[in-house]
């Protein structure tokens, strides 16, 4: 199913950048974790990025929010995520899937405490020109 999932989405993602043009680029991705643009587009003042995200064993991605909604897979690994009480709010393994809701409501951090590098297939849709992710302070948990 996530296969499928993950075609759907890169064929959305494709189909608009199609109907509207546009390029991809990458920004800077916090220390041991990178991201890889596979495809962007926008309409109507939205981004629609679909991104490859590789977290490598023990890291995370830091304390963030998204200023729109994310949809993801996971393609390989596990996905500890952990929102701002510091208890988890999900375990994701290879073939979950995962959504993020939108805003500063929902400062979270995404860990990987397993042995093989965490691979995630991600759709960001965010307002035009947002970043990927905003940091947010450690809201107090002792494991960041």
């Amino acid at each position: 199913m996530h296969r499928t999932l993950r075609t759907a989405i890169a064929g959305a993602v494709t189909a608009a950048a199609l109907a509207v043009g546009g390029t991809a680029h990458a920004t800077p991705a916090g220390p041991g974790v990178s991201g890889r643009v596979i495809s962007q587009t926008t309409a109507n003042g939205t981004d629609y990025i679909l991104r490859e995200v590789t977290i490598p064993p023990g890291q995370a991605t830091g304390w963030h929010y998204h200023d729109g909604p994310l949809y993801g897979v996971v393609e390989q690994g596990t996905l500890s995520h952990y929102d701002s009480t510091c208890g988890t709010d999900g375990v994701y393994r290879t073939g979950d899937t995962i959504q993020e809701p939108a805003g500063v409501g929902y400062v979270h951090i995404g860990r990987n405490l397993g042995d093989t590098p965490l691979v995630l297939v991600v759709l960001y849709v965010l307002p035009h020109g947002s970043p990927f992710s905003q940091d947010a302070p450690n809201p107090g948990c002792s494991f960041e």
